[in-house]
């Protein structure tokens, strides 16, 4: 049978079956020798084992269309990175960070701003205004309004979505409330894959409907950029300022302290905005100074 792994808990998998079962399933020792892990999002094939409990054996890992280090989870469509307008505030460095992790390896966006019923206008204009060339979609919802919430259905159907953000935004909320329709009762995969106190720590699959997956993951409070970025690298992941890559006086303007440097003129014109390129000088200078040691 052909299936997703949707958790990995202590050597084993849980395998969601073409036939809508969660299968507790173990690797074949092979892979190990071929050093290849079986990662949450893995398209397997899997030989059945019993009914009563649902088990079986992983036999064949499926070609991988991408793979992300943080979480550790492959085949993902697009990333849906939630924060919240307020309580707590939104830490734009941090969300800066999710977006160039996820552009970095190769993963679409949709930036999404929550508790948007507790915002003004102004401000959800500013965060528009801030992040309109991010090359994301932005959206703002509510829970508890529904603001967004059918917008968001939409661009979620049909895809494989991770879901990320810092604690305190409304992520569960969110995710609940798009389980609330599907086909698929979330306690009912909750109660088989449960193991220990720390569930909530790990991140797993929840199955939308056949073709329609979010994956869950933990709060993060802080995201270090990979330890193999260079400084020099960085600006490739602000979309924004692609249109004015070779336009500079010098061939490969980092953007920083070059004279006659595009983009800072946009800045000065309030083309670009300049929180954000304010941002980017910072994370620049924290890659340069860790290349020091």
């Amino acid at each position: 049978m052909e299936g997703r792994i949707v958790k990995g808990i202590a050597g084993f998998y849980y395998v969601c079956g073409e036939d809508g079962v969660i299968y507790e399933c173990k690797a074949k020792g092979s892979f190990r020798r071929e050093h290849k892990k079986p990662l949450v999002g893995d398209m397997v094939t899997i030989d059945l084992i019993g009914s009563e409990p649902p088990t079986g054996n992983i036999i064949r890992l499926h070609e991988r269309k991408n793979e992300l280090i943080r979480p550790a989870v492959a085949n993902i469509d697009q990333a849906l990175i939630i924060f919240a307008m307020t309580e707590p505030k939104p830490n734009f460095q941090l969300l800066d960070r999710f977006l160039i992790m996820m552009r970095r390896q190769g993963i679409s966006c949709l930036l999404c701003m929550n508790k948007a019923d507790l915002s003004t206008s102004d401000e959800r204009e500013a965060v528009r205004g801030q992040y309109a060339g991010a090359g994301c979609e932005i959206l703002f919802t509510s829970t508890k309004t529904g603001i967004g919430m059918d917008e968001l259905r939409t661009l979620l159907f049909g895809k494989t979505t991770t879901v990320a953000g810092p604690s305190g935004v409304g992520k569960s909320s969110i995710v609940n409330e798009i389980l609330r329709q599907s086909v698929m009762e979330t306690g009912e995969l909750s109660e088989k894959i449960k193991r220990g106190k720390n569930t909530t720590r790990l991140s797993f699959f929840h199955r939308v409907d056949a073709h329609t997956f979010l994956l869950d993951t933990p709060g993060f409070t802080s995201l270090e950029l990979p330890d193999d970025m260079e400084k020099e690298e960085l600006r490739f992941f602000y979309p924004e300022m692609e249109a004015y890559e070779g336009n500079c006086r010098f061939a490969g303007c980092i953007h920083i302290s070059e004279p006659d440097c595009q983009v800072k003129q946009a800045v000065a014109d309030g083309v670009l905005p300049r929180e954000r390129y304010e941002r980017y000088v910072q994370l620049f200078n924290e890659l340069r100074l860790r290349k020091r040691y």
